[in-house]
């Protein structure tokens, strides 16, 4: 009997890393993954790839952790060999400041990243507006050299990669036995998942190569987050908004606030706007379903959903995901068997 068939719906760093651990966890199966767009025309390559979490609030806290911890002990091995520069992740330390303290001193990954602390008041002084900051290391992925470095490994793990573009997961039925589900923003049109909403995201890509540490605003909304390249500087979160145009009083918001907190940016050079849709949802959708048409069964993993966090989960969810594969495939495997008894 041949291997089972996966397709992976989706190539930006979730369907791209979930296609790496399936193929890796399931050697037998064969794994193609189809999109209509691949790198840099994802939303991932927007992203800034900076490893710190965004919460859900209806996914479990222990849960959250696990994911962050796996994707974190991932890359800092990738960190920490020579495929680190081909794979554009770096370690990088930096500040995440408040105006006011916040009610949790201690985030609930702050014992995942390196070195967590609170700020002294000789560090604060660089924030004359701010009173309260936490200090670490954590990982930085450069999004467009990450994505091709992940291509690589699954061509070389014999993954087939196709454009095209999926409108409906049944249109796979007759080719694959598993159908995985990382279409991200597109999971709105393709399952019709009405908690999906976009939340749009426009950034800028400067170069200011004096600027070594990352800065993050309390909130979130405002960061500098230094890469090898070039510097992420943002942002925004409009929450429902489609619009994919960049707009230019944007463009001068983010600068001033981000210039706020370092002022040295004011000599930022080549600045580019790039804008992207974050794929958000109360939680992760990360689930089997089997769909059923007339008698006819197609077995679904869905992966989508991490919005602003995607970075910083990618590994811990992709290896979930192939799990739940794994356990698709010993159904039909199981299934195959008793029809020939």
């Amino acid at each position: 009997m041949a291997g089972p068939k996966v397709a992976v719906v989706g190539a930006g760093v979730i369907g791209l890393s979930t296609a790496l651990c399936i193929a890796e966890t399931c050697p037998s199966c064969s794994v193609t993954v189809l999109s209509d767009q691949f790198s840099p025309n994802t939303t991932s390559d927007v992203a800034a790839g900076m490893l710190i979490p965004h919460t859900y609030p209806d996914t479990p806290i222990h849960v959250q952790k696990q994911w962050f911890k796996e994707t974190f002990t991932n890359l800092f091995a990738i960190s920490n060999s020579a495929e680190a520069s081909e794979a554009g992740i770096h370690l990088v330390s930096g500040w995440q400041v408040f105006r006011n303290a916040p009610k949790e001193e201690l985030p609930f990954w702050s014992d995942v990243v390196l070195g967590f602390r609170q700020m002294s008041e000789e560090e604060l002084r660089k924030f004359p507006q701010h009173r309260f900051g936490q200090a670490f290391t954590t990982l930085k992925c450069d999004c467009p050299p990450y994505l091709l470095w992940l291509e690589k490994r699954l061509k070389a793990t014999g993954v087939q990669m196709h454009t095209r573009k999926v409108a409906d997961l049944w249109e796979l039925r007759s080719e694959y036995d598993v159908v995985v589900n990382c279409a991200g923003i597109g999971a709105h049109q393709l399952v019709g998942d009405m908690e999906l909403f976009p939340v749009r995201g426009q950034v800028l890509k400067v170069h200011a190569p004096w600027v070594k540490n990352f800065i993050r605003d309390g909130d979130g909304l405002t960061y500098i987050y230094p890469g090898v390249q070039s510097i992420t500087l943002g942002g925004t979160r409009e929450k429902d908004s489609w619009n994919l145009s960049p707009d230019p009083d944007t463009t001068k918001d983010i600068f001033e606030r981000c210039c706020s907190l370092e002022p040295s940016l004011r000599g930022a050079q080549d600045i580019k706007v790039k804008v992207g849709l974050r794929p958000s949802r109360q939680s992760v959708r990360l689930q089997r379903e089997v769909l059923s048409q007339g008698g006819v069964k197609l077995l679904v993993v869905h992966n989508y959903g991490q919005g602003a966090g995607g970075f910083s989960v990618h590994m811990g969810t992709a290896k979930e995901a192939a799990r739940l594969v794994g356990e698709c495939i010993a159904a039909l495997q199981g299934s195959s068997s008793r029809a020939k008894l």
